[in-house]
């Protein structure tokens, strides 16, 4: 309890006498001071007992003690001690009225009683308010450390609330609400989550302190990494005293250790999710299952889906070894291992009708930049909801296995949505060419891992090319195959195959491309397709055998009028 002018009114040996503002003698003295100067406040720090003997004050003037008096109110002064029998017998009536209209604590101070004897009582009483404010501290820490090791962050909540006779709530990364104590906390927390990522963009150790109507919020980072991986919230209905801020520090170190040991145990978790991603999709789910035990529930037995995300920059680097144009002037990608190459010890078995999976990276190491805000925002989802979640680390990939239908999943879809949302607005930053592209796969069992991964590559190389957040194996095999076509390669290819009769129509020497167009979409029907071109199909049979002379190429071969009839589709919309 805090040293007050009251309790040195009842210090017994101190004979002290209240002469005015009796009201205010619960005001807290933070130190005791004598000073003889006529202002004294430019020495002030506030929360003082000042003693004076009225040496060189005038304190019989009415009108020079309304100024002194008033000039200690502003400065903070907790009270005023006078000292009877040095300079004045009594203290002064125009002293004493001022200090009853101001409200400041006047306290006569007998001959017998120095003022180092005041001075000493109030050291030895904030003296020993500090040590049962530390022994205080270190019982809270060890309460602290029983309940965080019994019950976890949230029994180690519970008992910083009690400490703090207020609340306190755990958020994760994505700024959500993880857990809380008292249980109402929660929606008290929840309304503090701008305020939570606003604290994550600094650079930790981060705090900040948030005002509301009734109570006082602290929010501090926990983690030692670059990112924060949590956030306390400490609500009080007043400024934390020494005892509790001993609690609030003991809690942050505390779960600070919790968030620390749980992320060796995460990236643990990636090793082992590595492991158990080979298995399925070497076609080994009884070894994933065994690999896995508990670890992931009944996730690798219930349907599930296959997410593949990469950033957008990686998808650029894709598109240019695949000998498409990269976007946004994107650089080349790193050069690939000479063909024949042995695969990292790490990297999945390539499945028969698909390309090999890329190797992943260092063991247990966890995805960086956007794919870490991924997958931090995939995995909040999950745990929020209960579900298990698969996520591994794939070279400049995210593979995600999540429950069919589940929270992580939607988690998923409602993230690409918001990044679709703010390329469509404008709102996305300028030049960004770093943010996750995603495929989902159609639901799969574990014998059908491979296959999974497999609609997966096509969903994500399908949004690669729509420029889309994330697309669905679904949209792939419902869609049309011509929206396949809009990619730079393929209207590459189209526009070689086509150029030679483009360059013969722009001599004004026949209509070869519109003839060839009208005589494929008629299924080679003479009669139907000259009639669509107004001309006689003698007309239209002689300029098809311009195009076999001029391409070097027979229409008698399907496949040399699919490719034509692919080529058409895929240039349509630059003609």
């Amino acid at each position: 309890m805090p040293l007050t002018l009251a309790s040195l009114v009842h210090h017994s040996a101190l004979k002290l006498t209240v002469r005015a503002g009796e009201e205010r003698l619960a005001t807290p003295v933070r130190w005791a001071h004598a000073s003889e100067l006529a202002d004294p406040v430019p020495y002030m720090e506030g929360g003082e007992l000042l003693l004076i003997t009225a040496l060189k004050l005038d304190a019989e003037d009415p009108e020079a003690m309304r100024r002194y008096v008033r000039r200690l109110g502003q400065a903070g002064v907790a009270g005023l001690g006078f000292a009877v029998g040095v300079h004045y017998a009594t203290i002064p009536d125009a002293l004493v009225d001022a200090a009853a209209e101001e409200g400041l604590p006047l306290l006569e101070v007998p001959r017998r009683t120095p003022f180092l004897a005041i001075s000493k009582a109030v050291s030895a009483a904030i003296s020993a308010e500090q040590y049962q404010a530390v022994t205080a501290g270190f019982a809270a820490q060890r309460d602290l450390t029983k309940q965080a090791l019994s019950g976890g962050p949230a029994g180690l909540l519970a008992a910083l609330a009690g400490q703090v006779d207020g609340w306190a709530a755990l958020y994760d990364a994505t700024g959500a609400v993880a857990a809380s104590a008292p249980e109402w906390a929660a929606r008290r927390a929840a309304r503090l989550t701008p305020e939570v990522e606003r604290l994550h963009a600094r650079t930790p150790p981060a705090s900040l302190v948030v005002g509301g109507e009734a109570d006082r919020v602290e929010l501090h980072t926990l983690g030692t990494s670059r990112r924060p991986r949590a956030a306390l919230a400490v609500g009080t209905g007043a400024p934390l005293g020494t005892a509790e801020r001993y609690a609030v520090h003991s809690a942050i170190a505390l779960l600070t250790l919790t968030t620390e040991r749980s992320r060796s145990l995460h990236e643990a978790e990636l090793r082992v999710g590595a492991a158990v991603l080979r298995m399925l999709l070497a076609g080994e789910p009884e070894h994933a299952r065994t690999a896995a035990g508990s670890l992931y529930g009944d996730l690798l037995d219930a349907p599930y889906r296959l997410i593949i995300a990469e950033e957008t920059s990686a998808t650029a680097a894709r598109a240019h070894a695949d000998g498409r144009t990269a976007p946004h002037g994107a650089p080349p990608p790193p050069a690939a291992a000479p063909h024949g190459a042995p695969r990292p010890v790490d990297a999945p078995r390539p499945v028969a009708g698909e390309r090999a999976v890329a190797a992943p990276v260092r063991a247990g190491e966890p995805p960086a930049g956007p794919l870490a805000a991924l997958a931090e925002h995939v995995e909040a989802a999950a745990a929020r909801a209960g579900e298990a979640l698969l996520v591994v680390p794939d070279g400049e990939r995210l593979v995600l296995l999540t429950a069919d239908g589940g929270a992580a999943a939607r988690a998923c879809v409602g993230y690409a949505a918001a990044l679709d949302q703010a390329r469509t607005t404008g709102q996305a930053p300028a030049g960004r060419t770093d943010e996750p592209v995603m495929g989902l796969s159609a639901p799969a069992g574990p014998i059908a891992a491979a296959t999974a991964y497999r609609q997966a590559e096509q969903a994500l190389s399908v949004a690669r090319r729509r420029g889309r957040a994330l697309v669905e194996h679904e949209e792939v095999a419902a869609g049309s195959v011509v929206q396949l076509l809009s990619d730079d390669a393929v209207r590459a290819f189209a526009d070689g195959l086509l150029r030679a009769l483009r360059e013969h129509d722009a001599t004004g020497r026949g209509d070869l491309v519109a003839s060839l167009r009208a005589w494929l979409s008629r299924h080679g029907q003479w009669d139907a397709a000259a009639a669509e071109l107004g001309v006689h199909r003698h007309t239209l049979r002689y300029r098809m055998r311009r195009v076999e002379e001029i391409l070097g190429r027979s229409l008698d071969d399907p496949d040399v009028r699919m490719e034509l009839w692919l080529a058409l589709k895929a240039t349509s919309g630059t003609e």
